[in-house]
C-alpha cells in the first residue's frame, strides 16, 4: 500500500504524508508527532520552537532576492480524528493508518485517513525541505489538539510569530478560497443516576443502531444524514411511553465534532412485553429508513438477547433522559442570509455515554454569528435543565469574520486564475478553523484558508482526491512567489 502512495505526484508531499500516517496522532495523544515535527525542523538546521502546548514553529529565511517579501506563516494542525468502523481491529494510539489508492482517491482501511489535516502539514514540510521554491521569510506553525477544542491555537502566545500573512491549509475543497468560518460552543449535560435492582420476569437485550454514514458535524451537517443517538432514543422514548422497559447502559457516538454513526443500549424488557417492544423497534426502523432513504442506504438495527444485569438506571432518570434526548435538536437550525448555500447555525447531538453513576452527553453548536451560537447552546441547556441534568457550557471559540477586501485573497485569486485559467470560488466554511482563535493574539494577520478536496472527514470513509493534491501544491508554490513586498 505504501508503495502506491509514494509514487503519486507531488512525490515529496505524498512521502511526507505517508510518514505522518505511520505516526499515531489522535487528538489528545500527539507526543510522538510533536517530537517528529520538532526533530524534522532541527534536522533541517532551521530555528525550531516548541511552546508549552506542544505547538511547533519552524522558521526559514527567505530565498535570495526575496528578503523584502512579507513574512508568511503556513499553518496546519498535527492531530487527527480517530474514527473506525465497528468490527475494525485498530488502536489509534499504537497502529499506523493503512492508507491505499482507490481509483482517483487515497483512503484508509476501515478508519479515518488523517488527510485532515495531514495534507496541510505535509505541504508545509515540503516548503521547509525545498531548496528550489522561491519564497520570502517563512514560518510554519503546527498546532495541537485542534479537533478537540483547538487547544493549541488557544494556547498560542503573542510574540512567537513575526508573520503578516497566514495561510491556513485546513479547508477541504480545491478551487475554493475560504475567508470566514464558524465559531463553536460545547453544551454538555450530565445526569446523575442511582442503580436499582433489575426487575424479575424480564430479559435483557442489546438494541444497536449502525450503518449510518456519520461525517464532519460542520461540513456534512447540511447533508441531513441520520444521527444514531437520535434514532436509538426515538425507539427508547416510544417504548418507555407504553411499556415497562428499563435501561442498564447507553452509549452512542465518540467525538463532539463527528455525527454519530453508531449507538446502543442494554434494555431490560418484561417477558410479556417483548413482542410489543420488538414491534415498536421494527416500526420506527422502517419509518427512519423511509425518511432517510435519499441519504442513508445501509441503516442497520439489531436486537439480541444478552446476560441479565443485576441493576438498571433508576426509572426517574431514565424517563428524564429519553425525554430530554428526544427534545434535543440536532442538525441545521438556520441558513446564512449573507452567503447563499452556507449553513449559519447548527448543532450536533454527538455523544451519549453512561458510566459509574453518570450519563455524559456532548453536543456541539456551530455558528458564524456568535449570539446565535450562544442562544442555541442556552436552548439545548434549558431542555436538559428541565429534565434535571447539570449543564456545562465549555470549549467556546470565535468565528472568523470574512474580509472580502483581504490583500492575500486578491493575490491568490490572481495566482489561481493565471495558473488554472479560472477564478476560484470565495467562501466561508461552516466548520471551525484556527484562524479566528489565532487572530485574537495576532489581530494584524491577513488570513486565508485553502486545501485539496477531502471527502467525508471525521468518518472512516474519509478520502482525499489525488488530482487536487497536485493543484493545491501548485497553488501554494505560486502563491509563495507572488507574496508582495513589505
Amino acid at each position: 500500500m505504501s508503495k502506491e502512495i509514494k509514487q503519486l505526484e507531488p512525490k515529496q508531499l505524498w512521502e511526507n504524508f505517508y510518514q505522518l500516517t505511520q505516526i499515531p496522532r489522535p487528538s489528545g495523544t500527539q507526543d510522538k508527532v510533536v517530537e517528529f515535527i520538532e526533530k524534522f525542523g532541527k534536522d533541517l538546521g532551521l530555528e525550531t520552537i516548541k511552546d508549552k502546548a506542544g505547538n511547533v514553529i519552524i522558521k526559514k529565511p527567505a530565498t535570495k532576492g526575496y528578503e523584502n517579501k512579507k513574512t508568511i506563516v503556513m499553518q496546519g494542525h498535527l492531530d487527527m480524528v480517530p474514527q473506525k468502523n465497528s468490527g475494525t481491529d485498530f488502536d489509534f494510539e499504537k497502529d499506523p493508518i493503512e492508507a491505499y489508492v482507490e481509483g482517483e482517491w487515497v483512503t484508509a482501511n476501515g478508519t479515518t485517513l488523517g488527510a485532515d489535516n495531514g495534507m496541510g502539514v505535509a505541504a508545509a514540510m515540503c516548503v521547509l525541505q525545498s531548496n528550489e521554491i522561491e519564497h520570502g521569510p517563512i514560518e510554519a506553525l503546527f498546532t495541537t489538539d485542534e479537533e478537540t477544542g483547538m487547544v493549541g491555537a488557544n494556547a498560542l502566545e503573542p510574540g512567537l510569530l513575526d508573520a503578516e500573512i497566514l495561510l491556513n491549509m485546513d479547508s477541504e475543497d480545491e478551487g475554493e478560497l475560504y475567508i470566514g468560518c464558524a465559531g463553536g460552543l460545547e453544551t454538555n449535560p450530565v445526569f446523575h443516576y442511582k442503580e436499582e435492582s433489575a426487575p424479575s420476569n424480564a430479559k435483557a437485550y442489546i438494541l444497536e443502531i449502525g450503518g449510518l454514514k456519520g461525517g464532519h458535524s460542520g461540513l456534512d451537517i447540511a447533508l441531513q444524514r441520520g444521527n444514531a443517538n437520535k434514532v436509538l432514543n426515538r425507539m427508547l422514548w416510544k417504548a418507555s411511553k407504553t411499556l415497562d422497559i428499563r435501561i442498564t447502559d447507553i452509549v452512542g457516538g465518540s467525538l463532539r465534532n463527528a455525527i454519530p454513526r453508531e449507538a446502543k443500549a442494554t434494555v431490560v424488557v418484561p417477558d410479556t412485553q417483548y413482542g410489543e417492544f420488538k414491534a415498536i423497534v421494527d416500526d420506527i426502523t422502517e419509518a427512519v429508513k423511509g425518511e432517510l432513504s435519499m441519504v442513508e442506504d445501509n441503516i442497520n438495527v439489531d436486537i439480541k438477547e444478552t446476560d441479565m444485569p443485576n441493576t438498571v438506571i433508576d426509572k426517574k432518570t431514565m424517563d428524564n433522559l429519553v425525554r430530554a434526548l428526544y427534545g434535543c435538536p440536532h442538525g441545521v437550525m438556520r441558513m446564512s442570509d449573507a452567503m447563499e448555500g452556507l449553513v449559519e447555525t447548527s448543532t450536533n447531538l454527538a455523544v451519549v455515554n453512561s458510566e459509574d453513576g453518570k450519563i455524559n452527553i456532548q453536543s456541539l453548536q456551530r455558528s458564524s454569528v456568535d449570539t446565535a451560537k450562544e442562544d442555541l447552546g442556552n436552548m439545548i441547556g434549558s431542555v436538559f435543565e428541565l429534565a434535571g441534568a447539570e449543564v456545562i457550557h465549555e470549549g467556546a471559540y470565535p468565528g472568523w469574520k470574512p474580509n472580502p477586501d483581504s490583500p492575500i485573497l486578491q493575490t491568490m485569486k490572481e495566482v489561481y486564475n493565471k495558473k488554472f485559467g479560472k477564478t476560484p470560488e470565495i467562501k466561508a466554511i461552516h466548520a471551525g478553523l484556527e484562524t479566528g482563535i489565532i487572530s485574537q493574539n495576532y489581530p494584524h494577520l491577513d488570513m486565508i484558508s485553502f486545501g485539496p478536496t477531502i471527502s467525508f472527514p471525521h468518518s472512516p470513509d474519509e478520502k482525499v482526491h489525488i488530482g487536487t493534491v497536485q493543484k493545491f501544491w501548485d497553488l501554494l508554490v505560486e502563491t509563495l512567489k507572488a507574496i508582495p513586498e513589505k
